[in-house]
């Protein structure tokens, strides 16, 4: 019997990605035959111009191309949208040692807070990718998490897994039993809110680089004065609706401030401009800056 996995309220599938696309969209599948509903499917990756990855992603993209305003996927409309995992202000092309995980597990933290903030179910699907992305992004899940959202990892029978390698095959036939396998996940922040408060904390800020000094400055000179403000209000920690509230206007007017402060962000730090920021990319870069 497949997992009942039917939601009502917004959703979001993150999907991990090291450089077979498939693994994406199989995984998809398997939700939308298992009867799941979701908004957007955010993909989580390691440096896109690695190869492996681009290839993968330009797949992707393919599968979410669409001649109306928004990206479809098999004929249902989906917003897509891709993270780049990175240290300070570089993508990670691999997760070496220490440093780089707790990096990662950071901003797999700071994702899913932001997501369950927003009142987002989720699916959290970890078969793509290095293990310890999985391992961090699991471990982010026990402390963000409810009872809502689902773990899952993904089986693929031996000889379909061979022959789709690479991403030759991107969807299976009926016959063939790929399926998702539920992961137990115990909710401990769910049971102890204080200890997202705890695991906020472990973490203190550190002093920019110097090229982020100097990317900040950049942006900084690039935005009006009302825009200043904005980035300013959203770098001290504020939500967009507190930060609107404390401006003044209304929250359509702060993400118009949002999109181009965070459009001048991918300019000055040469990051694609499909990779997806948002206003806790502004915390990480601005909060001490502007200290």
């Amino acid at each position: 019997m497949e997992p009942q996995v039917t939601s009502q309220l917004a959703t979001t599938a993150v999907v991990t990605l090291g450089g077979q696309a498939q693994v994406v969209t199989l995984a998809l599948d398997a939700l939308l035959a298992a009867g799941a509903t979701f908004d957007t499917v955010l993909i989580l990756h390691l440096d896109p111009q690695q190869p492996r990855v681009a290839r993968a992603l330009a797949q992707l993209r393919a599968e979410f191309a669409s001649t109306g305003a928004q990206p479809a996927y098999r004929g249902r409309p989906l917003r897509y949208e891709t993270r780049v995992l990175h240290l300070h202000d570089s993508p990670l092309d691999a997760i070496h040692d220490g440093r780089e995980a707790e990096a990662v597990w950071t901003q797999a933290r700071d994702l899913l807070s932001e997501l369950k903030r927003a009142g987002q179910r989720l699916h959290l699907c970890i078969a793509g990718g290095p293990r310890l992305l999985a391992l961090t992004l699991a471990s982010a899940a026990m402390l963000h998490c409810d009872h809502h959202d689902r773990l899952w990892h993904l089986y693929t029978p031996p000889e379909f897994l061979e022959a789709a390698r690479e991403g030759a095959l991107l969807h299976a036939p009926p016959e063939v039993d790929v399926r998702l396998v539920p992961v137990p996940l115990a909710p401990w922040g769910a049971y102890f809110p204080a200890l997202r408060e705890l695991a906020q904390a472990t973490l203190p800020p550190t002093p920019p680089p110097s090229s982020d000094a100097a990317r900040c400055t950049a942006v900084w000179a690039r935005l009006t004065e009302r825009e200043r403000a904005a980035l300013a209000t959203l770098a001290e920690g504020a939500l967009p609706q507190e930060a609107a509230e404390a401006l003044g206007i209304t929250l359509k007017t702060l993400d118009t401030y949002k999109t181009k402060i965070l459009a001048e962000c991918r300019a000055a730090w040469e990051l694609p401009e499909d990779s997806w920021l948002t206003y806790h990319f502004i915390q990480e870069k601005f909060g001490t800056w502007l200290r």
